[in-house]
């Protein structure tokens, strides 16, 4: 029998406890679970591709499965394909995120319509969390330890206070 295999796309940049919350349930419903972790030409990241799989890869470590961290640099159909995927798994914490989710979906159903788009909705603890207001609460100063996990805490003060002495 052929392994289930998901993919699981985003740039991680942190990696946040609502990723985390959806790479475990996510787990659950495949045989191999492949974290792609990618770049968006629209976002600046705070840390470089090899620092997020890092990162990931740390952080994923201990939920058990057969998960794997992959970068990828295409469409996400290609690389689904690559990796053998017969399913996306996507995160949603609000219903901004449906809009666009729905809208990504049916671009991708039209480039590859053998692999489906499975929605998980984060824990409600974690709905608010995203890595954008992460980054920002963190420049500022800000707490985040109540939206990443110990490490990752810890890798967003050290760039922070990197990015600080590089600004002064």
């Amino acid at each position: 029998m052929t392994p289930r295999t998901g993919v699981y796309p985003g740039t991680f940049d942190p990696v946040t406890l609502g990723h985390l919350d959806i790479i475990r349930r996510g787990a659950k419903l495949v045989d191999r679970l492949v974290i792609g972790v990618t770049t968006n030409p629209s976002k600046s990241p705070m840390f470089t591709l090899a620092e997020r799989m890092e990162m990931v890869q740390r952080e994923v470590a201990h939920i058990g499965g057969e998960i794997h961290v992959v970068a990828f640099d295409s469409l996400l159909m290609d690389f689904a394909e690559r990796e053998g995927a017969g399913v996306i798994v996507r995160g949603l914490r609000a219903v901004t995120d449906f809009e666009y989710e729905y809208q990504m979906t049916g671009m991708n159903q039209q480039l590859n319509s053998r692999i489906e788009t499975v929605f998980l909705m984060a824990d409600v603890a974690l709905q608010p969390i995203a890595s954008r207001w992460v980054k920002e609460i963190a420049m500022y100063g800000g707490d985040i330890r109540k939206f990443v996990p110990p490490a990752v805490d810890a890798d967003v003060r050290a760039r922070v206070t990197e990015i600080g002495r590089k600004g002064s």
